[in-house]
């Protein structure tokens, strides 16, 4: 297996598991089981934010891959169609936050 697979492999497993974390999240507050887990998932997230900021809103992992490709697909670094590569800061940042508002409501009320 090359790097480039390797880093993308492990990419794409971060990914997923971020997008079992939002999920998760998402049916807690549509089942208002807001517990424990929920808290963690947004520690998880925002841990993921500063990260990115840090690295310029790029992940570590593409940083990394960028040794290994010189592609100019927003995909070359993940197993993912390429708008989802291209947007999913946009798309998940926009769920997140829509989770967020779900969560802040259900505490209210």
């Amino acid at each position: 297996m090359s790097k480039l697979a390797g880093i993308k492999i492990i990419h794409t497993i971060i990914c997923i598991f971020f997008n079992v974390v939002l999920f998760y999240m998402a049916y807690a507050v549509i089942t208002n089981k807001i517990g424990k887990f929920v808290w963690i998932g947004i520690g998880l997230i925002i841990l993921e934010g500063i990260v990115l900021l840090v690295f310029n809103k790029m992940c570590p992992l593409t940083i990394m891959a960028r040794k290994f490709s010189d592609s100019n697909k927003d995909n070359f670094d993940i197993y993912l169609p390429e708008w989802l590569a291209k947007y999913n800061k946009q798309i998940y940042t926009a769920f997140f936050i829509i989770i967020v508002c779900g969560i802040i409501y259900r505490l209210i009320n």
